[in-house]
């Protein structure tokens, strides 16, 4: 919005931002509203490589898998011109349900975030997005609980919604580019 974009969030959960520009609610019930660009973040805990060894665990989270792997493809088959998911790396088993590759992988370091997490972008109708302050070396001089962050961090109610912050460098990057 500071940029003049017309931007909007949607989520079934609150805001942890201006709640004037969000909408508390299901995303099908507004997908169809003419929108030019989504950026969308389905939920990953089903899709990504991180918790793939559940599956063989837990025989119910297949089928969260296959609702996980609905959601997503339901979003990058939106009526949208453009559009950008984001999630971790994918299991193989999202890889085949999804049926394609992500596009593009970055990391927070590559954005002037001294701190990894790998981010993966499905991208429809635009560009790759550019790195625009590596610091990478210093991310490498760092110990790792602290370049790993994210990974390590503790259990608690609050994790999961930390965990699926936007790096605010990755987000001005997709505003401006």
């Amino acid at each position: 919005r500071a940029l003049g974009h017309d931007a909007w969030s949607c989520d079934i959960q609150e805001c942890s931002a201006d709640p004037e520009f969000h909408i508390q609610g299901d995303v099908f019930d507004v997908i169809h509203r003419g929108w030019d660009l989504m950026i969308g973040h389905p939920t990953c805990r089903y899709l990504c490589n991180s918790g793939v060894k559940h599956l063989h665990t837990d025989a119910g989270r297949w089928l969260e898998l296959f609702d996980a792997a609905d959601f997503f493809l339901k979003l990058w088959t939106a009526p949208i011109r453009m559009i950008a998911l984001e999630n971790p790396i994918p299991h193989k088993y999202a890889v085949r349900l999804i049926g394609e590759k992500y596009t593009q992988l970055i990391q927070p370091y590559q954005f002037g975030h001294a701190e990894s997490k790998a981010t993966c972008l499905w991208l429809k109708g635009l560009p790759r997005l550019c790195p625009t302050n590596d610091v990478k070396a210093l991310y490498d001089t760092l110990p790792k609980a602290e370049a790993q962050r994210i990974h390590y961090m503790s259990p608690g109610p609050a994790r999961t919604k930390e965990r699926s912050k936007t790096f605010s460098g990755i987000a001005e990057a997709m505003a401006t580019q």
